[in-house]
């Protein structure tokens, strides 16, 4: 089965920028929507940005125009990269399919903060 590896994670100061990956241990061309989700402390987990293999990408409202998801099908990978970060960015960030079949990863903690 397919594992899930998070990484790029740290601190940041407001305005900053993070570039979030996600390797797979398997394939994931077959998978048709691959996300990024994310869960702050004491919330549920929300999902914040998809990709398709059709090329579609869709984003939760607080974060469009500031996250731009990618994957590499190639690399089995999947990336989000984050500009403009606000504190209520702060939370473990992680990647699954969507739906997400997959067994989650350990995510990778993500603080905005100055």
């Amino acid at each position: 089965q397919v594992q899930l590896v998070e990484s790029g994670g740290g601190l940041v100061q407001p305005g900053g920028s993070l570039r979030l990956s996600c390797a797979a241990s398997g394939s994931i061309f077959n998978i048709n929507a691959m996300a990024w989700y994310r869960q702050a402390p004491g919330k549920q987990r929300e999902l914040v940005a998809t990709f398709t293999s059709g090329g579609t990408t869709v984003y939760v409202d607080s974060v469009k125009g500031r996250f731009t998801i990618s994957r590499d099908n190639a690399k089995n990978t999947v990336y989000l990269q984050m500009n403009g970060l606000k504190p209520e960015d702060t939370a473990v960030y992680y990647c699954n399919a969507l739906p997400h079949i997959l067994p989650w990863g350990q995510g990778t903690q993500v603080t905005v903060s100055s």
